[in-house]
């Protein structure tokens, strides 16, 4: 019997260290990505930057205002996308922020794509410092009016940065409340997470607007962690979506009705006129 137990708890402390190794191919699965194809970014009047890391350079792309710097500094969106995704797969989706007088920043993860590095949440905090700052340096843009938006993943690269640098509003989208949450799910001791992206301690923290979207039927993150999150939050509000993960939202007129709704709240935009 006491072999049996010795064996078991040395195929257990094999499997966890397994774990430990390869968890990042895991949670950061770059390599499976597909590639999306050249983007005509100065079609699309993208601004193509280049963030000067202390691992190498990590590519961004700003889409300005649609009405353009004659408005005076206007606000704008710094956005991180899930783990299987590149900034190449947003700007369509996103451009409505332009129209609505938004300036937009994508930010690339250290390793995705064209850019430098490895991701882990240190290389991803120090990128998205880089990129807050390099926004903040535009005479177009009004530094009382930056909003952090992150999808699954990205939300893990948003709320570490609110705990740095300041923000008039948080967007969540299909969010973990932290990487350590899942650990019970691979049988592994939570101790274990190299990157623990704890966005539920970041949102409790942050006590300016926070607008979190979950779908109910969300395969991959449960529905419970938006909940969780949006109950955190000093100033949170939650929208359910009947959605999956990767299908979220599935009415994208509805999710910009609410997300400019939200903003028009938080004093990003105007008031929105009584009955819009």
């Amino acid at each position: 019997m006491l072999k049996i137990v010795a064996i078991a708890l040395l195929a257990y402390a094999a499997y966890c260290g397994l774990l430990f190794v390869a968890q990042r191919q895991v949670l950061f699965p770059r390599y499976m990505i597909p590639d999306p194809g050249a983007t005509d970014t100065e079609r699309m009047g993208i601004e193509v930057l280049w963030l000067e890391a202390s691992f190498g350079k990590v590519e961004a792309w700003f889409l300005p205002p649609a009405n353009g710097p004659a408005a005076g500094p206007a606000p704008a969106v710094i956005f991180a996308h899930g783990n299987g995704e590149l900034i190449d797969f947003w700007p369509l989706l996103l451009e409505r922020f332009a129209r609505m007088g938004i300036g937009l920043l994508l930010v690339e993860y250290p390793g995705y794509g064209r850019s430098a590095g490895s991701p882990s949440q240190a290389t991803m905090a120090e990128t998205f410092t880089l990129a807050y700052d390099r926004l903040m340096s535009r005479p177009d843009v009004d530094p009382a009016r930056i909003v952090l938006f992150g999808r699954s993943l990205g939300g893990g690269a948003v709320c570490d940065l609110t705990l740095t640098r300041p923000a008039r509003a948080l967007i969540l989208m299909s969010c973990f409340t932290s990487v350590r949450a899942f650990a019970i799910r691979y049988l592994a001791p939570a101790f274990l997470i190299r990157d623990p992206l704890d966005n539920l301690a970041a949102v409790r923290r942050f006590e300016h607007p926070v607008l979190v979207i979950h779908g109910r039927s969300d395969e991959v993150i449960p529905f419970g962690h938006g909940q969780a999150l949006a109950a955190a939050a000093p100033n949170g509000r939650m929208i359910a979506y009947d959605a999956g993960h990767n299908d979220c939202p599935r009415d994208w007129e509805l999710f910009w009705r609410d997300v400019e709704i939200f903003l028009s709240d938080a004093g990003v935009l105007p008031q929105l006129a009584s009955g819009n």
